[in-house]
């Protein structure tokens, strides 16, 4: 990446397999970003979720996003599965939830990373601009304070563009895109069930005190007829196609 590259390594003694991530001070320091470095690390570290990218770990099968590029799109049982494996911490605001950010396991389970603009969330109220556009609630790009309801806001995006195969805001333009997502102007495709778009609509709602909760998210009709995870189920359920012999 710009700041730096990661390598695949095993720990000499107990042959641990791990992901090594090996950063470029020099611009690191050039681009201010040293606090956001440090705030990952420790977030990272602190955090005990199976569905939780850890400080080392290896995530095999990759990004979601180039899975995503390859199938073009996802069927409902996988899209319905997924907020199980997002809705994995309330602690921290996340603010940058997007389908790069997350990773495969061995068994196809999703792994939350890149927690670079993560702040702690009990009363944490920002005003920073930060995440990718295609996936910022209105409250972030109008510089308005914003609190964990941002990443329910995501939510609605990934489900979006994991059924669609692109998110609901895109344009030709920034300025394009800025607008779509402050006025929240966004068409379904046909082929987008009654359910999914009730989903959907509810998390994508202009004012976040408005938005379904989370704890609605894994209750709605929609999620408990497709999705192939439980809530409270610590057991991990292929969320990825299984992969063949070359």
């Amino acid at each position: 990446g710009k700041f730096g590259n990661v390598y695949l390594a095993r720990e000499k003694q107990s042959k641990f397999i791990l992901a090594l991530k090996v950063l470029f001070k020099t611009q690191l320091e050039e681009a201010g970003v040293e606090h956001q470095l440090r705030r990952e690390v420790e977030i990272q570290s602190h955090l005990r979720h199976p569905n939780i990218l850890r400080l080392y770990e290896y995530a095999p099968r990759g990004e979601v996003y180039k899975e995503l590029q390859k199938l073009t799109k996802f069927d409902e049982q996988r899209t319905a599965t997924m907020p199980y494996h997002t809705a994995t911490q309330r602690t921290v605001i996340h603010r940058d939830i997007k389908p790069e950010n997350l990773l495969l396991g061995s068994n196809g389970e999703l792994k939350i990373a890149d927690f670079g603009w993560s702040v702690h969330a009990p009363s944490s109220r920002r005003t920073t601009l930060c995440g990718t556009l295609d996936y910022l609630p209105p409250e972030m790009i109008e510089g308005r304070t914003h609190d964990e309801k941002v990443d329910i806001w995501s939510l609605g995006v990934l489900c979006y563009e994991f059924l669609v195969g692109k998110p609901p805001f895109e344009a030709a333009t920034y300025q394009e895109t800025y607008r779509a997502i402050s006025r929240v102007e966004f068409k379904y495709p046909a082929f987008v069930t009654e359910g999914a778009k009730d989903l959907i609509s509810k998390l994508l709602k202009h004012n976040p005190f408005h938005r379904m909760p989370l704890k609605d998210v894994l209750v709605h009709p929609w999620i408990t007829a497709n999705s192939t995870k439980l809530p409270n189920s610590r057991k991990s359920d292929v969320t990825a196609p299984p992969r063949t012999q070359s």
